[in-house]
C-alpha cells in the first residue's frame, strides 16, 4: 500500500513540479513560515560576529523561496516542538537538519535534499585509543537525546559489541550536540556521536580539539518536512529543488560549506527518487 502511495505521489510530482507554483494560500500570505533551530552548524547557526542566521539550510531555504517567488519567515522553535507546530499549522514546513526516518513518515512527508549519517568522534588527545569503531564498546558515549542517534547507537552496539562478546556502549543522552562536546572536553564522556555533515565544520572551528573515528555507522537522508495535509506545498518545494539542482545553485550551496559529498543526484520524496 505504501509503495502504491509513493508511486502515486511521484506521478503527481512529475505532472505538477515543472510549474514550481505555490498553492494560492501561500501566494496570498506572501511568505512561507519555516521552523528552524539555529544550533547545528554548518546547517543552521548564528554568525558569532553578526548574529545573522546562516548555514546550508538557511541558504537552501532562501534559494527555494526565490525560485517560488516568495519570502521566508524563520520560526525559531525547539526541535522537539517542530512536528506539533507543523501539524497544527503554526509553521508551513520544517527545514532544520531533520532526518527523514520511516517513523517520522507516519505523520510527515519529506523532500530529501542531502545525505547524512551518525558519526563517532572523540577528543584529539585520546584519538590513539580509538582506531576503530569497536574501540568504543564499553565506553561512555554522548549524543543528543532529541535525535535518532541514541536508538541507532544502541542498535549498532547490539550488533557490533554485545553480539561479539564485548561490553555494550554506555549511551548518554545529552541536551544537544553542544552539550555532548562540552562533556567530552570535561572528560565525562569517552566519545560522542553527531551528524557526519557537522564534523568537518567543527574541526575547522575548533582545531586540534576533536578526532573523527571511522566512517558513519548509519546512512540517512535529511529532508524538508511537511504536514501530510499539504501535499501541494511539498510538490511545489520539490519542483523548486529540482530547478536549483539543474541550475547549479544547489551544488554551490553545499560546496560553500565543504559538503559537496553530501549532495543528492536528484529529487527524492520520502526516500524514493522521483522524475
Amino acid at each position: 500500500m505504501q509503495k502504491a502511495i509513493l508511486a502515486a505521489s511521484a506521478c503527481l510530482f512529475a505532472m505538477t513540479a515543472h510549474a514550481q507554483d505555490l498553492p494560492e494560500k501561500y501566494k496570498t500570505a506572501g511568505k512561507l513560515i519555516v521552523a528552524n533551530t539555529p544550533n547545528y552548524p554548518p546547517m543552521e547557526y548564528r554568525d558569532p560576529a553578526t548574529n545573522e542566521l546562516v548555514g546550508v539550510d538557511i541558504d537552501l531555504g532562501k534559494a527555494l523561496a526565490k525560485q517560488l517567488g516568495t519570502e521566508i519567515e524563520w520560526s525559531e522553535i525547539g526541535f522537539e516542538q517542530m512536528v506539533s507546530s507543523l501539524n497544527t499549522g503554526r509553521v508551513d514546513l520544517v527545514l532544520s537538519g531533520m532526518s527523514d526516518l520511516p517513523a517520522r513518515r507516519e505523520t510527515m512527508d519529506f523532500v530529501d535534499y542531502m545525505r547524512s549519517g551518525a558519526q563517532f568522534y572523540t577528543s584529539a588527545k585520546r584519538k590513539d585509543e580509538f582506531k576503530t569503531l569497536t574501540d568504543f564498546c564499553g565506553k561512555t558515549v554522548g549524543m543528543s537525546r532529541r535525535t535518532s542517534f541514541p536508538d541507532e547507537a544502541a542498535k549498532w552496539s547490539a550488533a557490533n559489541c554485545e553480539a561479539n562478546g564485548k561490553p555494550a556502549l554506555n549511551i548518554v543522552g545529552t541536551e544537544g550536540s553542544a552539550d555532548a562536546r562540552t562533556q567530552l572536553k570535561q572528560g565525562r564522556l569517552d566519545g560522542a556521536v553527531q551528524g557526519s555533515e557537522t564534523l568537518p565544520y567543527l574541526l575547522t572551528l575548533e582545531k586540534d580539539t576533536y578526532a573523527i573515528v571511522g566512517e558513519p555507522f548509519t546512512e540517512v537522508y535529511q529532508g524538508i518536512g511537511f504536514s501530510k495535509q499539504t501535499p501541494e506545498l511539498r510538490d511545489a518545494i520539490a519542483g523548486a529543488l529540482k530547478a536549483i539542482m539543474a541550475s547549479g545553485e544547489y551544488k554551490a550551496i553545499f560546496e560553500k560549506y565543504d559538503l559537496a559529498g553530501s549532495t543528492l543526484d536528484g529529487v527524492m520524496i520520502n526516500g524514493e527518487a522521483v522524475k
